[in-house]
């Protein structure tokens, strides 16, 4: 396994599908070592969700889309939220990928928590933005706050992601 370089993600976005679509600057979000993605919008979980084992007891809490002020700027109390990037991602079966928040995030006292990104995995992703600040943080939309490090495989995988998530929120 090894992490792609600049100029391998440049070439997997040129192809069909892109690795990644639909970002607002590749020049800026193309990092050494992976791509940026960045904040569509911010939810707040307005109840509570469970999981088990067996995805039929799966619930997820419902949210509520939070607004932005007239200068594009949410400020968020201490708390956990979900937040949906505007890029779409389209992992290819000999390529999954792990996220990590941007440093700055960090420097605030918040941080983007994510699952593996699996590969055959497509769609818009969501992440939890959690901000441990007791003074809160405030975040822009667009804002660049993840970073996606994409990994190439020893080898294809037979069957890519098929759960519930595929193909989400492409709209």
């Amino acid at each position: 396994m090894s992490l792609l370089s600049h100029d391998e993600l440049i070439s997997l976005i040129s192809q069909k599908p892109p690795l990644v679509e639909k970002m607002i600057d590749p020049n800026v979000q193309v990092q050494p070592n992976g791509v940026e993605l960045t904040l569509q919008r911010v939810e707040i979980h307005e109840g509570s969700g469970s999981i088990a084992f067996d995805n039929s007891e799966r619930k997820l809490p419902q949210t509520k889309a939070m607004d932005f002020d007239d200068e594009g700027w949410i400020h968020l109390p201490k708390g956990s939220y979900k937040i949906v990037f505007n890029e779409i991602v389209n992992i290819p079966k000999n390529i999954a990928a792990i996220a990590k928040p941007r440093s700055s995030l960090l420097r605030c006292g918040a941080t983007v928590e994510t699952a593996v990104w699996d590969a055959g995995y497509s769609g818009r992703s969501e992440s939890l933005l959690v901000v441990y600040n007791d003074n809160g943080f405030k975040i822009k939309k667009n804002a660049r706050v993840l970073q996606l490090l994409f990994f190439r495989l020893d080898e294809e995988v037979r069957k890519g992601y098929s759960g519930v998530y595929q193909n989400e929120n492409i709209k």
